[in-house]
Formats: structure tokens, C-alpha cells, sequence
């Protein structure tokens, strides 16, 4: 599970996204499907299959075992009586796969939001704001951004600004470094 950032009627909101792969039953199963739940728009439906893609063409320097992305997966966020779209919740939906695939657990006090490419670039996105106030509000204190909306921090009330330590990222090798917990060496058979 990762923890996005969004922009509805109300103002900021914290977005969940929680992902699962399954296991084919009798190794015929299409490994490569993937299914989006949670009332999405096709924004957000291609949001995921560009994460889905990012990730399986980038395996290797992710540390994803050889394998172990190939199985179908399904992304789902949470509260799906609410309408989501939007480009923005890319990394987070990347971030969540990265985890899923390599074991390495999303911190639990990061929130992130942006847009993603199939050559890993992270683009900028709206609402920079309100998705700080509410990530303040929820009690987070990372929060990643594109570097591209630098600019927007002035906007942010300098005493929420003081409480978070705000990434800037230009891709998503710098997401995975800050969102993910280190990866834990295997101790060694005496």
C-alpha cells in the first residue's frame, strides 16, 4: 500500500492505493493482466498501466528478482463511492508496485503525488496546496513532489511547510530511494 495525494470538491485528500499480485492456478493464467478497481477514470486507468509498464521494462535496476513481476496484478484504491481521476497518482501507483515486487515496505509517514512516464520522468501536477494541507493534516511528514512544482511550495502556509520535509523528484529511481524502507540484508548461514 502507498499513500497518494488528490484534489476533490472538498479540497486535499490523502488517496490509498493498495496493490496485490496473483498467482496463476495452473501456470496457463495471463500473467500479464491487470485490473484497476475503485471508480476510476481513464485518466487513472492509464496512470496504472503506465506504472505497470514502467516497472516490468525497469525490473532489474528496481532489484526486482527475475520472475517476480510476472504475475497479474490489481490496483485498487480504496473508498470506491468516490469518483478519482487524474494523472497524479503515478508515482504512488509505481511506488506501491516497486513494493509489491521487490518485498521493501512503503514508509508509513510519506505521501506523494505526481505523474509518471514509461521512461520513469516525473511530471508536474495541480493542487500542490491542498495535497500539502492534507497530507499535514493526516500527521505525514514526507511528502514527494515533482520537482517541476518547486514554485507551488511558496503558496503552502510556511508553518505547514516547516513540519514536512518535502522531496522534489525529476524521476522515479529518486521516489523509490525516499518512499521505500532500505532493503534488509539477508543474514548469512554460519
Amino acid at each position: 500500500m502507498a499513500t497518494g495525494l488528490a484534489v476533490t470538491g472538498a479540497g486535499g485528500d490523502v488517496l490509498f492505493v493498495e496493490v496485490s499480485a496473483i498467482p496463476a492456478d495452473d501456470g496457463e493464467g495471463d500473467r500479464s493482466h491487470l485490473t484497476v478497481t475503485g471508480q476510476l477514470g481513464d485518466v487513472m486507468k492509464e496512470s496504472a498501466r503506465i506504472a505497470l509498464s514502467y516497472v516490468r521494462a525497469h525490473r532489474a535496476e528496481l532489484g526486482i528478482a527475475p520472475g517476480a513481476d510476472q504475475r497479474a496484478v490489481h490496483v485498487h484504491f480504496p473508498a470506491g463511492a468516490v469518483p478519482k481521476d487524474g494523472p497524479s497518482a503515478g508515482i504512488t501507483m509505481t511506488t506501491a508496485l516497486v513494493s509489491l515486487f521487490t518485498g521493501r515496505t512503503v514508509k508509513p509517514n510519506v505521501a506523494m503525488t505526481g505523474e509518471v512516464t514509461l521512461q520513469g520522468r516525473v511530471l508536474p501536477i495541480g493542487g500542490v496546496k491542498q495535497k500539502l494541507l492534507a497530507a499535514h493534516r493526516l500527521g505525514l511528514t514526507e511528502v514527494i513532489i515533482p520537482a517541476r512544482n518547486e514554485a507551488d511550495l511558496d503558496d503552502v502556509p510556511e508553518t505547514v511547510r516547516a513540519e514536512l520535509t518535502v522531496h522534489l523528484a525529476h524521476d522515479i529511481a529518486e521516489v523509490i530511494g525516499w518512499a521505500l524502507e532500505p532493503e534488509v540484508a539477508t543474514p548469512v548461514a554460519a
